[in-house]
């Protein structure tokens, strides 16, 4: 048998008596330099573990001569581990395993933090592609295995080159269960600038859910495009916010003008609902959003924004628009299935030149949106939008998708093209 060994940085003291003593009766004992200065007492048969295919080509040529070989390794052999490579050259009769506390265990444990719910991501040897998905998505907790190139600073980078509406707190987890251990908190633009830590690191990110400033300076804001970091949002689903460039394509699609009664349907966060209320400050703008949370979001981000002009309104369209007053402009943002019964509303409740915007992510709907404005003979417009954020990868650039939008822009048929 093959037996893999798990091994922590305090050495052969960290082993049961019973595997240590499967170490060191063993006829070839296979490790790195480290490893293998574990056990001084056994230098007459120790294979150091250089490139793993000659490594693999001769541990298998000790193992045909009937010898007993250790491979030690780090923490579990079978958790991004050496583990996987010998079981795709050995049989699984031919290997035993015995796992080491990893170190995605020992700095959970350190930081006494409960980690069943954590995502593990090895960037080690790897690119970081697997990371952006996980922290648009905000997930509460991410353990990430590092190399040297996918270090902690370029990952603080990559982070805040995202520009995420929410905020990730970072733990660098040094020489776990050594004596030289060192946990340490780091926010991320520190982080991005620091270059002082060991190459036996793991980075702990945590989704920070303590409230933001209440408020913020109006005058250091742009007049409009706000980032999208700057706004409440839905703590299970922060990708519902309308991404700052669709605002941006929005707002010129709106074409808006002073003093308009607006309503912005499936408001979500507010978000579109805040920009026109900036823009336009003696306009009103009805923000209709069926969920309750929605409602809080909006609420508070009218707080944040310091903006006075925007009416909450808590029900699900159509049956809430009836006794609304009636708008020059409509954006549509969600409509929880009824398009169809939405524009009929809007069709009676629209002013003389008004104009209805509708943001659709599913052919599904943009087909549904269509049929309607060619039976009610509406003029349109349809914009696609493809946009890419660029995001940081060590000192390379490149680029990140959003998720691609479709704009009808729509007016009645009494109306001159656009």
């Amino acid at each position: 048998m093959i037996k893999v060994v798990g091994i922590g940085l305090d050495g052969a003291i960290g082993l049961t008596e019973k595997v240590r003593a499967i170490v060191e009766k063993s006829d070839l004992i296979v490790g790195s330099k480290r490893h293998l200065s574990y056990f001084p007492d056994q230098d007459h048969k120790k294979l150091v573990l250089g490139k793993l295919i000659e490594a693999i080509e001769k541990i298998n040529i000790h193992h045909k001569t009937g010898k007993s070989i250790v491979v030690l390794v780090s923490g579990d052999p079978l958790f991004f581990g050496l583990g996987r490579l010998l079981l795709e050259n050995f049989s699984k009769d031919e290997l035993e395993f015995y796992p080491h506390l990893s170190c995605i265990q020992l700095a959970f444990n350190s930081l006494k933090i409960p980690w069943q719910d954590a995502k593990i991501i090895s960037v080690h040897g790897r690119n970081v592609d697997e990371l952006i998905p996980l922290l648009k998505q905000g997930v509460d907790k991410i353990a990430i295995l590092t190399d040297e190139n996918n270090n902690p600073s370029v990952i603080a980078a990559l982070y805040l080159s995202l520009d995420l509406s929410f905020h990730y707190e970072f733990w660098l987890c040094e020489n776990l269960g050594d004596l030289s251990e060192k946990i340490s908190y780091f926010p991320p633009k520190s982080l991005a600038l620091n270059k002082d830590f060991t190459t036996l690191n793991i980075l702990i990110v945590l989704r920070n859910n303590l409230e933001k400033l209440t408020k913020i300076e109006p005058n250091s804001l742009p007049l409009f495009g706000l980032p999208d970091h700057l706004f409440w949002t839905f703590h299970d689903r922060p990708g519902l916010i309308t991404k700052r460039e669709i605002r941006l394509t929005i707002l010129g699609e709106l074409a808006l003008q002073k003093q308009q009664t607006i309503w912005d349907i499936g408001a979500g966060t507010g978000s579109v609902s805040i920009e026109i209320a900036r823009l336009s400050p003696n306009s009103r703008i009805y923000a209709i959003e069926k969920t309750a949370i929605g409602i809080t979001l909006i609420k508070k981000n009218c707080q944040r924004f310091q903006v006075d002009n925007i009416i909450p309104i808590s029900g699900k369209a159509p049956d809430i628009l009836k006794d609304l007053p009636q708008p020059e402009r409509i954006f549509i943002g969600g409509s929880g299935g009824n398009i169809t019964a939405i524009l009929e509303i809007c069709k009676e409740k629209l002013r003389k030149d008004g104009i209805i915007v509708i943001a659709l992510a599913t052919l599904e709907n943009l087909a549904i949106a269509l049929d309607w404005f060619k039976v009610n003979n509406w003029n349109y417009q349809i914009l696609e939008v493809h946009i890419s954020r660029s995001v940081l990868v060590s000192d390379l650039t490149r680029l990140s998708p959003l998720n691609p939008v479709m704009l009808i822009k729509a007016i009645p048929n009494n109306l001159s093209r656009f």
